[in-house]
This record gives C-alpha cells, sequence and structure tokens, in this order.
C-alpha cells in the first residue's frame, strides 16, 4: 500500500500546485486589468478558490483516474513520465486561456467562454492581429513561459518504494480508495452538495456586482459553455395577460403628419465610450453635438460591436452570453429597420471598412433587409489599408459620401467605423498631428473625429445633405476607462447618442431621457412620420417611457429614471439611485422595498417576452 499512498500524495500535490498557479492568473488578472475594477475585496479572492477547485477538479479527472487506479503497472518510469508529460501539458493549455482575458476582458467586460474563443468573423483579420498582440503585448507571452517553466520544475515525481507486489486484499483496500477520491474529486468539479453544481452566474455571490470576473476563471467558463449552444429557457413568470400589462414589444407608431421622405444615415463609432467625448479628444463630434438632440444618459445594448448592429437596427437587446450574430437565433426572421424603410420607398445599404464577412455583419445586413453591403473588398478609392482591420476611416467615410451621391432619394444607410479599435493604428501621414490623450485608445479616437469632420464637410457640399436625418451613436464604451464613474456596472455602458437633422434648428439640445440603441429604431421610425407597426424591444424618444435593459456576467441591468437594478434571473442584487450615487457604493435594496418589487416585475416581464419571442421567432407581427 506503501507505493499507493506515494501515488495518491503525488496526485493531490500536483493538484495543489495547479490551483496555486491559478492564484497567480488570478493576481496577474487583476494586474492587468486593475483600471476596470474600482474596488476588489478579500471574498471575491478567495469565492475565486471555489470556481478554481472546479475547474481544476473537472480538467483532471481523468488524471486522478491515472493515478489511482489499483495495479503496479502505474509505477513503471515510461509510465510515470508520459503522464507527468500529459498533466503539464494538458493543464498548461487550460491555464493559458486566463492569458487571453489578461487584455480581452478590457474589450468584453466579462470572462471568455467557449463560443467567444470560437466565434466566426474574423477569419481574414486574425493573422494580422496575433501578430499585432504579440508585438504589443509582448509581455504577456513572456510571463506565460516563465510561469510555464516554473509550473514544469515544480511538478513533483513520484517516489516509489522496493516492493511493488500487492496482495488481493490490498487491491481491494486500493479499489475501496479509488472509488471514494474519485467521488471526492467529482464532488470539487461540481462544487459541492448544492442541488445545482456550479454555474457562472453564482460568482456574484463572492463579492460585488461588479466582480464576478475576479471570481471567476477563464477555463471554468469555458468548461461551463463548451458544446453548448445558445439555448434560452423560457421563464413562466407571468400569465400572457400579465405580461403583455407590465410589457408588450408590439409597438405602433402614430404619425403627426405625412411621411418626411427624409434621408437617413446611422454612424455607428468604433469605441467612442461617454468617457472618451466632451474631454478635448472629439471638437468636432462636442461641437456636432451642440447642434444636436443629445441625449446625456445614452446607453449601449452590450459590451462588444457584433451587439451593437442588431440592436441598433433592429431595437433587439443583447440579452444573451453570446450575440444575436453568432446565436443559433441569428436567422430568426426580423422587421428591421432597412426592411421598414425599404417597404416605404427608400434604397438601403450597410457600410463597414473591415473585411468582407467581419463579424458577421454582411450575414446579418442579408437577414435585416439592407439592399447592399460595402466592405473593404467594395472599396475604390486611394491605398489606404491599416494592416490589420480594413480601410481606414477618413478614405473610407469619403468612399461613403462619393457612394449616398449615387444612391436614389430617400436612402437609408449605415456606417461602421473601424479606426478606433485596438490596435489603435492611424495613417503615418497624420501621426504626430493627434493629442495622445492618457490611454492607448485617445489618439485613435481623436483621428476618427478628424475623419468624421472631413466626412460632414464633404457631405455638406451635397444636394441630399439637407433633407437628411443623422443619428450618431457609439457601438460600445471604450477599453480601459480611467474615471471611476466609468467603471461602475452603469458606467461601463454609457455612450454618445445624438441625433442631427441640419434643416431643423429645433432638433437640438441636451435631453435627460434615459436612451439607447435599441431605441433608435422607434425614434427613427416617430421622427419620419412612418406608419408601421412592429416588434421593438426599446422606445421612442418621444415617448414617455424612461428605461433601458442590458446584459452583461449573466446579470440583468435595468434602468428606469433615476433607478438602476441588477437582477440575476430569479433575485434582484442591487438597487441603486445611480444619477444621486454614480459610484453605485448605497444598495438600496432594503430601503427602497416597493420600487425594487416595482423593476423586478418589470424585468421580469421583458426577460420573459424576449425569451418566448426569440424562441418561437416571434420578432416580426405575423
Amino acid at each position: 500500500m506503501q507505493n499507493y499512498f506515494q501515488s495518491i500524495k503525488l496526485f493531490f500535490k500536483r493538484f495543489l500546485i495547479v490551483l496555486f498557479v491559478y492564484q497567480i492568473c488570478r493576481f496577474l488578472f487583476y494586474f492587468f486589468n486593475r483600471n476596470a475594477f474600482e474596488s476588489i475585496s478579500a471574498k471575491g479572492f478567495l469565492g475565486g478558490i471555489h470556481f478554481d477547485l472546479s475547474a481544476i477538479a473537472y480538467i483532471n479527472l481523468i488524471f486522478a483516474i491515472l493515478h489511482l487506479l489499483p495495479g503496479n503497472f502505474k509505477y513503471k518510469p515510461n509510465y510515470q513520465k508520459g503522464l507527468k508529460i500529459a498533466f503539464y501539458v494538458v493543464n498548461l493549455i487550460f491555464i493559458f486561456t486566463n492569458f487571453v482575458d489578461f487584455e480581452y476582458y478590457k474589450f468584453t467586460g466579462r470572462r471568455s467562454t467557449f463560443g467567444m474563443i470560437t466565434a466566426s468573423g474574423m477569419e481574414n483579420e486574425i493573422g494580422g492581429l496575433i501578430l499585432s498582440f504579440l508585438m504589443e503585448f509582448w509581455y504577456i507571452p513572456l510571463v506565460a513561459v516563465v510561469l510555464g517553466f516554473a509550473f514544469w520544475k515544480a511538478i513533483p515525481n513520484l517516489k516509489t518504494s522496493i516492493a511493488t507486489s500487492s496482495s488481493k486484499l490490498q487491491l481491494i483496500k486500493q479499489s475501496g480508495l479509488f472509488l471514494f477520491l474519485l467521488a471526492f474529486v467529482f464532488l470539487l468539479g461540481r462544487g459541492g452538495f448544492q442541488k445545482k453544481p456550479l454555474r457562472i452566474v453564482d460568482a456574484v455571490n463572492y463579492g460585488s456586482i461588479n466582480q464576478s470576473a475576479i471570481v471567476l476563471n477563464t477555463p471554468f467558463c469555458i468548461l461551463k459553455t463548451i458544446g453548448k449552444k445558445e439555448t434560452l429557457e423560457s421563464p413562466k413568470f407571468y400569465t400572457e395577460s400579465e405580461l403583455n400589462a407590465l410589457f408588450n414589444p408590439i409597438t405602433e407608431t402614430k404619425p403627426s403628419g405625412n411621411p418626411t421622405n427624409k434621408n437617413v444615415v446611422i454612424l455607428i463609432l468604433e469605441s467612442f465610450g461617454r468617457e472618451n467625448t466632451q474631454r478635448g479628444q472629439t471638437p468636432f463630434l462636442d461641437s456636432l453635438i451642440e447642434k444636436s438632440l443629445f441625449f446625456e444618459n445614452g446607453f449601449a445594448n452590450g459590451k462588444l460591436s457584433i451587439d451593437a448592429v442588431p440592436s441598433t437596427l433592429s431595437s433587439i437587446p443583447s440579452l444573451m452570453n453570446n450575440s444575436l450574430i453568432t446565436s443559433s437565433y441569428a436567422i430568426n426572421e426580423v422587421y428591421a429597420l432597412p426592411k421598414i424603410l425599404k417597404d416605404n420607398g427608400y434604397q438601403t445599404s450597410f457600410f463597414h471598412g473591415a473585411f468582407n464577412g467581419s463579424q458577421n455583419f454582411d450575414q446579418y445586413c442579408k437577414v435585416a433587409g439592407f439592399d447592399a453591403y460595402y466592405g473593404k473588398n467594395e472599396y475604390e478609392g486611394p491605398e489606404a489599408f491599416d494592416g490589420r482591420w480594413g480601410i481606414f476611416d477618413e478614405e473610407f467615410l469619403q468612399f461613403f459620401s462619393g457612394k449616398m451621391t449615387q444612391f436614389k432619394q430617400p436612402f437609408f444607410t449605415t456606417l461602421f467605423t473601424i479606426s478606433s479599435h485596438n490596435p489603435y493604428i492611424i495613417p503615418e501621414k497624420h501621426k504626430g498631428k493627434f493629442p495622445k490623450g492618457t490611454t492607448k485608445i485617445h489618439e485613435s479616437i481623436a483621428y476618427s473625429d478628424f475623419a468624421l469632420k472631413r466626412f460632414f464637410e464633404t457631405a455638406s457640399k451635397q444636394d441630399w445633405y439637407k433633407n437628411t436625418l443623422f443619428v450618431v451613436v457609439a457601438d460600445h464604451t471604450s477599453a480601459e476607462p480611467t474615471e471611476a464613474k466609468f467603471k461602475t456596472n452603469v458606467g461601463k455602458f454609457r455612450i454618445p447618442i445624438l441625433f442631427f437633422d441640419p434643416s431643423n434648428p429645433e432638433m437640438a439640445g441636451k435631453n435627460m431621457k434615459n436612451l439607447q440603441q435599441i431605441d433608435v429604431m422607434p425614434s427613427v421610425l416617430d421622427y419620419l412620420n412612418i406608419d408601421t407597426k412592429m416588434i421593438s424591444y426599446g422606445k421612442s424618444y418621444q415617448s414617455e417611457k424612461d428605461f433601458v435593459v442590458y446584459y452583461l456576467d449573466n446579470i440583468y441591468h435595468y434602468i428606469s429614471g433615476d433607478f438602476y437594478l441588477a437582477f440575476d434571473g430569479k433575485k434582484s442584487l442591487g438597487l441603486y439611485n445611480f444619477k444621486n450615487d454614480e459610484l453605485l457604493k448605497t444598495n438600496l435594496i432594503k430601503t427602497e422595498k416597493a420600487k425594487a418589487i416595482e423593476m423586478e416585475g418589470f424585468i421580469k416581464a421583458y426577460i420573459q417576452s424576449f425569451n418566448e419571442r426569440l424562441i418561437g421567432n416571434k420578432l416580426t407581427i405575423q
């Protein structure tokens, strides 16, 4: 039995070494993303051990069997050598997935899942982006090599006694221990004796809502999502009549006059979070804000570019871990803004200067009903490839303006900029012309603002200009906010949203209504006096309703008036007056019970409606 006990000891020594490496990874994750967290707690770090144990146990279940299986075969040198190498390689691969989120988390706001890592739509860019990543973040692969080397050196070897024979009684005892220890490892994997195995959403139980990413580890999130398509469950909070009384997405516009037949141009600006405007980096956009109807409390629906397109163009929120575009519901029928306007005589088009197929935007454009898609392949103009993503904003926006002069009016078109995306490349001819700012993105934000200025200068000379409504909206906030108020679960979604009509000076001023991307579609249709009926999870800017809803880290975030509620799908986690308490320091869930109950009722109805309609492919009115 002595050798068998040595084998047991060896496995758990190796197990504990992996656990220690996971703690190093958690500290490194926090170090590289410290600007994303206003504060941290010991509870978050300690709670993370629970998730680490689960991930490590699942990953090493096969190694538990190979270490603990009764029999003398496992004491042979070649077996032990192969076992050590396999243990090292498998665990190192999973350990290195944590390194992805040392930087990627800044952009997504959540730990990577299997779906995020394997998502399509980036095939053309991946080569250049990997090279760019290795050059820009050279210290991360360096740390990985050092940690990988130290990990190998730390893995102990088996120390066996001379005698290797086992009696029948010893084999029975070993078999009993084997089953007991295997059950123990499995129990660690499921997270304990609780009714359901440990889930990603359970991270909120170990700290503030904003600290889930610190509690979690990337291997755990990958393991929990491997092979799983985005499949929604339909909660039955309410009967159909109760549901419709609380929230009904069927929206009917009520025109105050004849259709205006104005052209519509939607400009989706890459990473132009609220924290990047009105601070010196965006002089043109700041000046445009002064001439526009500007929504002081504008919000994104997601943290990724791929979330912004269906939200803005189809009024469909991002209430899943995967984007709608890459989910199993991607080809659901929708009555989106381009289809509605096309039915009203508009020519429709979508422009994106990246590689064709990037982010699967071309696919969604077909679903949404655009007449034409213009990507890098369709670009005509001076050489302006940035070497990574696609065509620089300045040249692509000029191409965009030129194309619009060829369109039959009225037209509806959307353009998505790219130059303010990581790695934040600006043309050589413009280097040194723009303020560097305080973070990596600021110089490229300033360049994109310059490109936007040039576009409006060109557009203002065209005959279609004064007959056009311009909608400017960011896709999401940027990766590294510097101010504390932009690090909260409210602040990290704040974006500029503005409506500009050069022929309507009354369409100006600051509006304090809570507005987000899903409100763009009903707002545009309202402004154009288009008579239609549609499914919309947003509301018009002219509506008396004052709410926004978004989703992150398995938490639903709901804002109504001055209040913000965090809801995990079953219970409310926190209630805050975000306008008086912008850092979300004071949880009012116990002192404002009536408000919490009211808001929870609405968000439950909103979730149920969204899930039922997405599952049933009922995003159009039959």
